[in-house]
């Protein structure tokens, strides 16, 4: 029982004095301006793979291009990912906000994607039934009704302009 006693007093203690292995940077980014710089860097390392192209309008590095957009600079930005991620909970956390911001967005760039999709997809078939009707319009146009007696007359007309050559 005292061997037990002494583990618990033990596991106490070493659980309560959890020192910090990091130290809190001097300028702090709060937690939820962190998790946007994050979101951002996710979205523009995700543009940098799929289209590479896209980012030709940004700067050589689109990450200095975000640490530029929230004031912040490379060195505060590294102390404070390491400072946020010396706690495995508050990073995973944040990671996870990081996550439903993108599946949020995602749903809606696909919802939109087939929103686009219905839209040609019905652009197309209203442009292949105009053709149609072009095409039967112009077959219509191009057969004019013909008259048997014109063509007698026609052909009578030659006969006689050969006739004529002849002699």
């Amino acid at each position: 029982m005292k061997n037990f006693i002494v583990i618990m007093v033990v596991l106490f203690l070493s659980v309560s004095c959890k020192k910090e292995l990091v130290k809190q940077p001097e300028k702090l980014i709060e937690k939820s301006e962190m998790i946007d710089i994050m979101y951002d860097l996710s979205l523009l390392e995700a543009m940098r793979y799929q289209k590479p192209l896209s980012l030709d309008s940004v700067e050589n590095d689109p990450t200095k291009f975000i640490l530029k957009k929230y004031k912040v600079d490379s060195l505060q930005f590294a102390q404070n990912n390491v400072y946020y991620a010396s706690d495995y909970e508050t990073y995973k956390d944040m990671f996870d906000e990081v996550n439903k911001r993108i599946a949020v967005n995602q749903r809606a760039a696909d919802s939109l994607a087939k929103i686009d999709e219905k839209k040609a997809a019905k652009a197309n078939k209203e442009k292949l039934n105009k053709l149609k009707q072009e095409s039967k319009d112009s077959v219509k146009k191009i057969t004019p009704k013909i008259n048997i007696d014109s063509i007698k007359r026609i052909q009578m007309q030659q006969r006689r302009q050969n006739a004529k050559q002849i002699k």
